[in-house]
């Protein structure tokens, strides 16, 4: 389909369509969220398809055939994982032992950073030093956080429980890659007839809208970790690398994950430096930086050619998917409205366009008088 015949389906679409869109992408995401062991899986292993699709589809233009092709690309995605791996280990064993007294070290720091900081404005402005804002508030956090490390046990325990399920990843994506051609065609013949080239149509336009959005979601994802990570190196953090990649990762959920990666370097940058803390402010700063160039121009290049969706609606229903489902809500929302979007619109075109009707139920007028001709 071309883009002329694309942008006149996205014009067609009307309330009604559009508010069975809304709703069944809100039904979508609550029924998401009571299968989320097999949904995060999932959505990597997409992730893993779009990034290994491209060099699989150079293997097969070489000459190697398709089942092969695919085989050999997760093959050696799979030994370069398991090299990673095998790295990681000594560094992974040897921290993962002391880990609760990495986290308490740095949400200590962070904290101290925190109380130097009201200090300092208490010390500059008198209505707060009248207000003991400093001394208020680390009676709060002492009274009301407790011990952070021990609270973040059970999340800890609960990643580890996930480990499992996320082994399908790769699983998953090996018959994405070997067998997706296949699904296609078998859901191509059960469609009729009369609406077969809306049906190639819309299940090119689903996959092209996936492929867009995940593809796009590596690129900014890139983006963010090279900007974050020469930010970083140029301030002096230590693990710069390791810290945008961290990051980058965490944008994945709107809003949430960002200052979640903010969070994070702040409390890095608290504690390994707690003689300077203008390192603390200037990694504020980088953040503030690199979300005005994903704003304006990282996610403009990648993921919002993607979605063709209006700011409007995107804005609103990343809040939707946060309070139907939670954090995983914020996370699927997108790429979930996005697929949505295309299945509603062509259905919608089709069940108005009164020819393709018109075919279908003299298709079925036909079929009955062949079946009883010889009765």
């Amino acid at each position: 389909m071309s883009a002329s015949t694309s942008h006149s389906v996205r014009a067609s679409a009307g309330p009604v369509v559009w508010i069975a869109i809304i709703a069944v992408t809100c039904l979508l995401l609550f029924f998401f969220q009571k299968i989320l062991w097999l949904v995060v899986p999932f959505l990597l292993a997409l992730i893993l398809y779009y990034f290994l699709y491209p060099p699989m589809q150079w293997l097969i233009h070489r000459g190697v055939g398709h089942d092969a092709a695919a085989s050999v690309v997760t093959l050696v995605f799979l030994v370069l994982l398991a090299a990673v791996g095998i790295a990681l280990a000594p560094w992974v064993t040897e921290h993962i032992s002391a880990w609760h007294d990495t986290v308490t070290r740095y949400v200590d720091g962070g904290l101290k950073l925190l109380d130097s900081s009201l200090r300092s404005l208490e010390a500059s402005w008198a209505p707060l030093a009248r207000a003991r804002l400093a001394d208020t508030v680390a009676e709060r956090i002492q009274h009301g956080g407790g011990n952070v490390a021990e609270n973040l046990q059970p999340v800890a325990m609960a990643i580890a429980a996930w480990t499992p399920s996320l082994m399908l990843a790769p699983f998953l994506a090996f018959f994405f890659l070997k067998d997706g051609s296949r699904f296609k065609h078998f859901l191509g013949a059960a469609v009729p007839n009369a609406f077969f080239e809306k049906s190639l149509y819309l299940l090119h336009e689903v996959d092209q809208t996936s492929r867009a959005y995940f593809q796009g979601l590596i690129k900014l994802t890139i983006l963010d970790t090279l900007t974050l990570a020469i930010g970083l190196w140029i301030m002096g953090m230590p693990g710069a690398l390791a810290l945008g990649t961290i990051c980058a990762v965490l944008a994945w959920i709107p809003y949430v994950g960002s200052i979640a990666g903010g969070l994070l370097v702040v409390l890095v940058a608290a504690t390994d430096f707690p003689g300077d803390p203008g390192m603390a402010y200037w990694s504020v700063a980088l953040f503030v930086f690199v979300r005005l160039l994903d704003d304006f121009l990282y996610m403009p290049l990648t993921i919002g050619k993607s979605l063709e969706l209006h700011p409007l609606i995107t804005v609103l229903m990343i809040f939707v998917g946060g309070a139907v489902a939670g954090i995983p809500g914020l996370m699927l929302v997108l790429p979930v409205l996005g697929v949505v979007m295309v299945i509603g619109e062509t259905i919608g075109v089709i069940v108005t366009d009164p020819r393709l009707m018109a075919r279908h139920r003299q298709a079925k007028v036909l079929r009955r008088m062949a079946a009883s001709r010889d009765l």
